[in-house]
């Protein structure tokens, strides 16, 4: 089979909902496969359909618990559903740390449920460098809607709002004061903001101050104005909470179709894994030139040794950068 066959055959395969074909693609495009790019570049007119939920909040938060009752209740619906796990990558070998999320093993048999677990790679806001091109491998396949969840590294993780139409900020009780993860605007990023673990007494204290910060922000006539974030309350322990939360999720939704919000947040999408392309590029680029002549460590002495600032050192990596003739 020449090269052209195997990725129109891969291409139709994916298309066609053959899981083994998309398990294949997934792994291409993670380890930066030139098939996988191939392949996207005849998928991608296929994408653009899927809803894409954002899952963030600090660790043992249950933001995992959470996800595995959103599958539920989405498998109930008759709905197909992906999950992207961000999990913490491996020191040893850079690959996930965790794997597939144990709690969400039982829909392992199931054919409308994919998860997929990947290696953050130490990569901002804790998101893999390849997220958005598993997003729209599994948008091409059909599932919908599709859930990345991130590492939860407290306040960095603002970064998921930026790669996703609907954003549930996780906030658990009995961690302290809760409203103190909530710094560097982390409550501007929710769409939905989530207590879980509703069955505990602190869990009505810390919805309540959600609400009251909500509130707030109203009052000083910040962007929260513009949608009217809910505050739901959910217990995976007892399944309580989850319709709510899954209204408030289509009604976000009916939202960003209705105000012309759905057009902006996809170019932000859009805009952002561009970005992402490109800062992964330079780096790339950095790496070779420097690498084949010693030029960084050159430089690094330089700094050492306070010829130069590390200002001007970056600069004329820069300058060289754009005078090399190879693409990165």
């Amino acid at each position: 089979m020449t090269d052209a066959s195997q990725r129109a055959s891969l291409s139709e395969r994916v298309l066609a909902g053959d899981r083994r074909a998309l398990a294949r693609l997934l792994t291409s495009i993670e380890n930066d496969d030139p098939l996988g790019e191939q392949v996207m570049e005849r998928l991608f007119p296929h994408t653009g359909s899927a809803h894409l939920i954002g899952i963030t909040g600090p660790p043992g938060g249950g933001k995992s618990t959470l996800v595995n009752e959103m599958i539920r209740a989405y498998r109930e619906m008759g709905r197909s559903i992906a999950v992207i796990a961000i999990d913490p990558s491996s020191p040893l070998t850079g690959g996930a740390a965790l794997g597939d999320r144990i709690r969400m093993q039982e829909w392992h048999a199931d054919p409308g449920v994919f998860i997929r677990s990947m290696a953050s790679r130490r990569f901002g806001g804790g998101l893999a460098r390849n997220a958005l091109a598993v997003a729209h491998a599994f948008d091409a396949a059909g599932f919908d809607p599709i859930i990345i969840e991130t590492v939860g590294t407290g306040q960095d993780e603002v970064a998921i709002a930026s790669l996703a139409m609907t954003t549930l900020l996780v906030q658990a009780p009995g961690t302290g004061d809760g409203v103190q993860t909530l710094k560097a605007g982390a409550l501007e990023i929710g769409d939905v903001l989530v207590v879980t673990k509703g069955d505990r007494p602190e869990a009505i204290e810390l919805a309540r101050d959600l609400r009251n910060l909500r509130q707030l922000g109203l009052a000083a006539g910040s962007e929260l104005s513009r949608w009217d974030t809910p505050v739901i309350k959910t217990s995976a322990a007892r399944r309580e909470g989850i319709d709510s939360l899954m209204n408030a999720i289509a009604a976000h939704w009916s939202w960003l179709e209705e105000t012309g919000e759905m057009e902006i947040r996809v170019r932000t999408m859009i805009n952002t894994e561009i970005a992402f392309r490109v800062q992964d590029a330079l780096l790339q680029g950095i790496r070779r030139p420097v690498t084949r002549d010693g030029g960084m460590q050159r430089l690094v002495e330089r700094v050492a040794a306070r010829e130069i600032t590390p200002l001007l050192a970056a600069r004329e990596l820069l300058t060289r950068l754009s005078h090399n003739d190879t693409p990165p």
